[in-house]
């Protein structure tokens, strides 16, 4: 058949791949691979079909056979490419590569491929090598440039060693100065110059390239290329001469670039200044400069631009800090000024609140003159004024002003002047926002201040029904959604603050920044053992922006390499590993395991599964992207943040809480494997992430899950460390029957490969150099069986007594609130989970018998039985509570509850729909949690 025939041919599996239609490709390739058996193209597009549907042990075959074949086609390359991304195994993609490149030397686009995939693994060091053998072979700049920036990539990679960080930074030097062409031809090219030339301290071959005319041309439009220039000028002392630039840019080319105004500031401070007295006496001659150069500054913009005003109060700000400054009303004149001009806009709270850190009677001047601005609601100018009037003077009040009868009535105000000022967007489109939400958003943050104060949920109750209310006025603002999740999680109504979560929709990388808002400890509203699905499911959801970070940053990074756009590549890279790596998707993919283990069956395919992703996890070098300062705050500077206020139980879940959890799941996960290091090298599909640096993670696994840190459980409840002091006991008691039962590890690999070859039809490859290193399939020499058990052990009295005293801890838990009584009964829950998933192992009684636990067995049947009366106990009092909920008791007791916001336009219908929806979310979980606790327990008598 001729080339255009077969490609005719092919053009509807291209179809069924590019819609999606998996299936239809697979059939169509089976269609042609009966007349075309050894075509490799047709191989290599069933196996990316079969990747797609998740048939990963039927797609190893056909690669092993199209790998084998070593192709050099570059339809058959690329889509291997892709099927071998959708495997995680890059090795094997860099090697294909490379063998394809190796048969035809003179291909260029072979070889720039070969360089792409290592690149897309971050091999610096052979991409640097390739980069360098193809700008010898085919006499191309870009190639020798693509070598420089390896070699600079290459030592800026954690993982090699700080001696040999110098030496490729000389060799990187060495080759941008063989190019051909200057590095000032192309800013991008000059931008890795400049960095190369700051890294290894070489100031006087970067400043003639500064002072040549194209240098200065670049800087002059390039603004990553004019900060390098500003870097390595401030690391040479030439402070005064970047000060004297930037002045002149501020005064002649009236740039308002605020890191103009920050080099004139480091002009006058710089670092490395004296703390003598003639010092300070130079330093007061720049200062009067640079203040005379602000007012005019100031002066001439006037309400155009607050730059001048800004520098001026920085300017004294570094005075003060410096002792320069001997006039302690001068800060405070400068921000009365600030305030006279620019109290009007939004932006004024923010601006000042870095400078306001007075005490005593400067800050009662402060706050006299707050007070003394008289403002008018009529106005936008006037509102926007009394606002920022009102945040400044609750950022000021200090700790023996905050108590209930003055936080009350600043909160009765700031309602009060909310309803007030909303007919001043009464005709505004419905996409806009309201100029008064910051007073919805002040009396919610003071109300939440009052239930932190008294512990008096009335609070919660007229916070969320105060903006609620604001939110059918301004219906697209973020922050009151984003302070209403963190209220309704209080309050134990997970749905609703589900229903606001998903009213941001987030787009993106905002997934990583702000899930933690909804998903921190979303297990313990979780109801997945009842079948409902709806967090687990936004678990899954959110965590797409990692798979598509893992499949598409690669790919930016590449198109940088092919368009020379050298200094996106670090920050490409940085942001792929930040994703890769972060705080974030860890803590989701745990709260989802927690929550998995209380839907799906138990069972050794998920025991092994989760234990290998969970140990990848803790081997992380996490980073924490999360993005708490969105979440608006305007508490006074003497309390608590409003996110610190609203965290569940008051803990923020963070680096220690995720770590903690790992060791716990992967301890248990582990003890009830079979799986060992060598089965889990020799089954691995996927290539291994890079590993952590950290000293701690060449410990031995066994003693890193045995480690405790007083800073990473400080982040857990009360509740958690019990749990936590109960894994561990239970651990340590199951450890020595686990080690006593497990299989050898070719028995575990010979049933591995029985299974495969069942599925696909095709022995596992490499297994029986496998077997023969680990005592063949049946473990010859190795028998267990002949071993006399460990002698028998009571368990311990923390795990005996664990469910008797979780039942006291619920009952006095459901007297405080219903979130913490949700929390109690999951926690309960899940350590049921834990006894479950260690001593699945001990209930065939084949295996009783064979390696003589009777005894055991008994122990474990006492624990299961007491475990589950208790959380029978637990699961009643949960439908008890649940049926008091959604009464119209309940919902009378709320709305009484809201009687300081209820208004003409808050009226008692209003306040109703929120009782009524909060009453009943509260009623659904407490109801599901008390189910689900019946069903898992059902689930393993």
């Amino acid at each position: 058949m001729s080339a255009a025939a077969l490609e005719r041919q092919l053009r509807p599996i291209y179809d069924s791949l590019d819609t999606g239609s998996n299936k239809s490709a697979i059939v169509a390739c089976n269609k042609l691979l009966k007349k075309h058996p050894n075509n490799d193209l047709l191989k290599a597009l069933k196996a990316l079909a079969l990747v797609r549907s998740q048939k990963v042990e039927e797609s190893l075959v056909l690669c092993d056979e199209i790998l084998a074949a070593k192709p050099t086609d570059d339809a058959i390359l690329t889509a291997m490419m892709h099927v071998l991304r959708g495997l995680g195994r890059q090795m094997d993609m860099i090697s294909m590569f490379e063998e394809a490149f190796k048969q035809q030397p003179g291909n260029e686009d072979l070889g720039a491929q070969t360089f792409f995939a290592n690149v897309r693994a971050g091999h610096w060091k052979t991409a640097q090598q390739i980069a360098t053998r193809m700008h010898k072979q085919f006499q191309e700049d870009r190639y020798l440039y693509w070598s420089v920036i390896s070699a600079v990539l290459q030592a800026n990679d954690p993982s090699t060693p700080p001696a040999m960080r110098e030496l490729l930074y000389k060799l990187a030097h060495r080759l941008i100065t063989s190019a051909t062409t200057p590095s000032y031809t192309n800013a991008d090219r000059f931008h890795l110059h400049l960095s190369i030339l700051r890294h290894l301290g070489l100031h006087e071959e970067a400043h003639k390239l500064l002072d040549h005319e194209a240098g200065k041309s670049i800087c002059s439009t390039s603004l990553a290329c004019n900060e390098l220039r500003r870097d390595i000028w401030h690391a040479d002392g030439r402070w005064a001469e970047e000060g004297a630039l930037a002045e002149s840019k501020i005064v002649e080319k009236k740039d308002r670039n605020w890191l103009e105004f920050l080099s004139m500031l480091d002009a006058v401070y710089p670092p490395n200044m004296a703390d003598d007295d003639a010092a300070k006496t130079e330093c007061s001659a720049r200062i009067e400069h640079a203040r005379s150069v602000f007012e005019a500054v100031a002066e001439k913009d006037g309400l155009k631009d607050r730059s001048g005003p800004l520098a001026l109060l920085e300017l004294e700000r570094r005075a003060r800090k410096h002792g320069c400054s001997n006039d302690p009303e001068r800060l405070l004149n400068l921000l009365k000024s600030y305030f006279d001009k620019f109290g009007s806009k939004a932006c004024c709270f923010e601006d000042v609140k870095p400078f306001i850190d007075f005490d005593g009677e400067v800050l009662a001047n402060w706050t006299s003159y707050l007070q003394s601005k008289e403002t008018s609601l009529t106005s936008l100018t006037g509102l926007q004024q009394r606002i920022n009037i009102h945040k400044l003077l609750r950022y000021n009040l200090t700790a023996s002003e905050i108590n209930v009868e003055s936080e009350a009535s600043r909160a009765t105000l700031y309602a009060k002047e909310y309803i007030d000022a909303l007919p001043l967007g009464a005709e505004l489109p419905v996409t806009e926002l309201q100029p008064a939400d910051d007073l919805a958003i002040l009396a919610g943050s003071a109300y939440v201040s009052l239930w932190k104060i008294s512990e008096d949920v009335k609070y919660l109750h007229c916070a969320a029904t105060l903006l609620e209310f604001a939110l059918t006025r301004s219906r697209q603002c973020y922050l009151i959604r984003l302070m209403l999740v963190r209220i309704y999680r209080l309050l134990g109504a997970p749905s609703v603050a589900l229903e606001h979560y998903r009213g941001l929709n987030l787009k993106q990388v905002q997934h990583d920044t702000l899930s933690h808002i909804l998903l921190s400890r979303a297990s313990t509203f979780s109801l997945a053992s009842t079948g409902d699905l709806t967090f687990a499911t936004e678990c899954l959801e959110t965590s797409q922006i990692y798979v598509s970070n893992s499949q598409e940053t690669a790919d930016f990074v590449v198109r940088a390499f092919t368009q020379e756009k050298y200094s996106q590549i670090p920050e490409f890279i940085a942001f792929e590993d930040r994703l890769d790596n972060s705080l974030q998707r860890d803590t989701i993919k745990m709260e989802h395991v927690r929550m998995r283990f209380t839907h799906e069956a138990i069972t050794s395919d998920i025991i092994d599964l989760e234990l290998i992703e969970l140990k990848f996890i803790f081997d992380r070098n996490h980073h924490d992207n999360r993005d708490f300062a969105i979440i608006p705050n305007y508490q006074p500077r003497s309390q608590l943040t409003f996110n610190e206020q609203t965290a569940l139980f008051g803990k923020t879940d963070g680096l220690g809480w995720l770590l903690t959890f790992l060791k716990l799941y992967i301890r248990a996960l582990q003890q009830a494997s079979d799986l060992d290091d060598v089965v889990e090298e020799k089954l691995l599909i996927g290539d291994r992430p890079k590993q952590n640096l950290d000293p701690d993670t060449k410990l031995p696994l066994h003693e890193r899950l045995r480690k405790r840190q007083d800073d990473q459980l400080s982040e857990l409840s009360s509740d958690e460390l019990t749990l936590l002091k109960y894994a561990d006991d239970l651990a340590d008691w199951l450890e020595c029957y686990h080690d006593h039962i497990r299989p050898h590890p070719s028995v575990v690999l010979a049933e591995a490969a029985k299974q495969t070859e069942l599925k696909t039809g095709h022995p596992l490859k490499g297994i029986e150099l496998a077997l023969q290193e680990n005592g063949g399939a049946n473990g010859n020499g190795h028998n267990k069986k002949d071993e006399e058990p460990p002698a028998a052990k009571e368990p311990p009295e923390g795990v005996v007594q664990f469910f008797d005293s979780i039942k006291s801890r619920f009952a006095a838990a459901q007297n405080s609130s219903p979130v913490e009584a949700l929390h109690v009964a999951t926690l309960a829950q899940e350590a049921f989970i834990f006894l479950t998933v260690e001593t699945q192992r001990f209930k065939p009684a084949s295996v009783v018998k064979v390696h003589k636990l009777g005894p055991l067995v008994q122990s474990v049947k006492a624990l299961r039985a007491n475990a589950i009366a208790a959380l029978k106990e637990i699961s009643a009092a949960l439908a008890k509570q649940a049926d008091l909920e959604a009464t119209a008791d309940k919902r009378k007791d709320f709305i009484d509850s809201c009687s300081a916001v209820m208004t003409t336009e808050i009226d008692h219908d209003f306040v109703f729909g929120v009782a009524k929806r909060v009453t009943d979310s509260r009623k659904k979980v407490l109801d599901g949690v008390g189910k689900g606790i019946v069903r898992v327990c059902s689930s393993y008598l």
